[in-house]
Parts: structure tokens; sequence; C-alpha cells
């Protein structure tokens, strides 16, 4: 009887069983990586469509988004100028947006420090622009009245900015959270000690910002988005009567409201009361 005619030897049916097992568990794997593979590819391309129907707030005199994608060159020199940094560059769930400059008013508002809007004097291609071309439509609602007072510069020969279009508006979306509507007052650091938020105080040096936990307030009615807001006549604290028949106060937005989020960064509550909506038109 030759070798290959000689009987095999039998295999254990656990010695089987766990090989199979193995086996079984790689293939399992393999699918699994697959599959997670394939699912995140699908994400990878749906999340910049998803993220791109969130309006992002945009720098001062920005073209309506479609012109703006179209003609910004992502070349960040807006950046670069903004003395409070209040610019950044969107990243790769923005899609089609991707390095396009953009604006997260409650973590750093645009609270007009420089003045004459560098962003704008340092933009090379018009996408950012304090006048549009003829050709270029206007969005409903976004044209400025009048060239809107920066306060920091209103004893200045020419206070003015020169803005034709506002950014955005702003929005009292909490009012029950509203220490003004409750009638409280506030004290300390309105973001709390580590917050990185920076602002001009004329009080302290018309040119240099300063970190705002490092200006603590003390006021008996709580109305740091009035006190704050960079611009003449934005908004006040205005009286009304509440449906039980106590008068009480609350915040007013103007049309010179021009969106810069000022009044969004300082707002002490966890949830800000009043909110920018991006490239929303002034409504009466």
């Amino acid at each position: 009887m030759t070798d290959s005619q000689a009987p095999k030897p039998d295999v254990p049916a656990k010695t089987t069983k766990s090989k199979m097992t193995r086996q079984d568990r790689r293939r399992w794997m393999r699918s699994a990586l697959l599959a997670g593979g394939v699912f995140g590819a699908a994400l990878s391309g749906y999340l910049p469509l998803a993220y791109a129907q969130k309006k992002r707030l945009r720098p001062p005199g920005a073209l309506d988004e479609k012109d703006l994608l179209g003609s910004c060159i992502k070349c960040g020199q807006c950046v670069q100028v903004c003395p409070v940094q209040a610019i950044k560059l969107a990243d790769l769930v923005d899609g089609f947006g991707v390095g396009v400059p953009y604006i997260d008013a409650r973590q750093q508002a645009c609270d007009f420090s420089c003045d004459a809007v560098q962003c704008i004097l340092a933009c090379p291609t018009g996408s950012l622009a304090y006048i549009k071309p003829a050709f270029l439509p206007v969005r409903a609602g976004a044209v400025l009245a009048a060239k809107p007072v920066l306060l920091a510069k209103e004893k200045d020969p020419e206070p003015t900015l020169n803005l034709k279009e506002r950014m955005g508006v702003a929005r009292l979306v909490r009012p029950e959270s509203c220490l003004a509507v409750q009638g409280k007052g506030f004290k300390g650091q309105t973001r709390g000690p580590s917050f990185k938020g920076r602002m001009r105080y004329m009080s302290v040096d018309r040119w240099k910002p300063i970190a705002i936990a490092d200006h603590p307030y003390d006021v008996p009615q709580c109305n740091l988005c009035v006190t704050e807001c960079p611009v003449k006549g934005a908004i006040s604290i205005e009286t009304f009567v509440g449906s039980d028949g106590r008068s009480r106060s609350q915040p007013m937005v103007h049309e010179p409201c021009v969106g810069c989020g000022v009044c969004e960064m300082v707002c002490p509550t966890e949830q800000p009361c009043i909110v920018i909506e991006a490239r929303e038109e002034w409504k009466t």
C-alpha cells in the first residue's frame, strides 16, 4: 500500500469546527470592513450636501452665496487682516464651500475693530466688496437704509462704515431666557474665564482688542447686547407690558443692524437669547 493510498487519520470534529469558526470570523470581519468603507464613502459624499444647507455668516461685504462661492479663491487674506480673528475658512464638510471665509459669531464676532473693514480691502477678487458690480443682484432686505455709524468712530470726521448691505439680522429667539426680560442684572465675566473671544473696548484702548474675559461686568439690568453693539442705533432696550400686566424690558433690533454678531457673542446666558440669522432680510 502506497503512502497516497494509506488511510488518512480522522480529523477531530473539534479542530474542524474551530478552523471553520476562525474562517467565518475572518469572513465576517472582511464583510464588516467592506460595508464600513462603502458607508464611509457614501457618508463623506452626503455630509457636504447636508452641511451645505446650513447658512454661514459671511464676512462684511460678501457677495450673495452663489456669487461668493464662484469668485472666492480661498486665499485667506481676509483671515490674515482681521484684528480679532473672527474670520475662519470652512472645512471639508462645507462641500463646495470648503475654504470660503465665514464667521461663527458665538465664538468670535466681527466688532469692526479695524474701523475700515480691512477684510474687504484685502480681498483680491471682489468677493468681499463695499459696492457690488451693477450686474450682480442684491438680496431682498439686505440693503441698508443708510451707511451704519460706527460708535467707535462717532467723533471722527467720517464716522460711517462704507457697507451697503447687511451680513444678517439679529433676532431675539429666546426671550424667556433673556436676563433683561426677567429684570435681572449681570455681574462677572459674560462667557466665563476660559472664553477666548476678543473685542475692542473704547474705555481701554481703541486700537487693541482685549479678551472679553478680562473685562468683567456689573450691571443692575442686563443690557450687554446694547452697550457692546458697535453700530449706532442697531439695538436698544425697550419697555413693554407683559401678559401678566407687568412692565418689562427686552432688546429690540432696529434697521441699522448689520448682523455683525457682537450681541450674540456677549450674551451671558448658556444658550444665546439673541442670535444672528445669516443672510436674512430686514423685516419691519
